[in-house]
């Protein structure tokens, strides 16, 4: 019974943490912006917008033009899949653009 118990409860934190790491965050946006794993050649969204560069004007577009912004991006300059529509990355990645607006945008 000990046992089952264990394994019920390890299951259940193993379940937490594959949904914690599923969440939508800035942090994430920051690290998906800078990485070059969206694409495949080697490139990332901060190799045109280095620390950010240009991206003010796009943190005022509304969500779902910027989320169409950015999947072009990946598919064209970084010749990347695009990513899913809702998909936290995607989420996470418009978070961290929309922080890029000057404050009070």
């Amino acid at each position: 019974m000990k046992k089952a118990g264990l394994i019920l409860c390890l299951m259940t934190a193993a379940a937490s943490w594959a949904l914690a790491g599923e969440q939508a965050s800035v942090k994430r946006g920051e690290e998906l912006f800078n990485s070059q794993q969206l694409g495949t050649n080697g490139k990332s969204c901060a190799t045109c917008h280095p620390g950010g560069k240009g991206m003010s004007e796009a943190a005022g577009y509304k969500e779902d033009e910027l989320a169409g912004t950015i999947n072009q991006c990946i598919k064209k300059p970084l010749e990347g899949k695009p990513l899913a529509a809702g998909s936290s990355d995607l989420k996470s990645l418009v978070m961290y653009i929309r922080s890029l607006a000057p404050a009070g945008q």
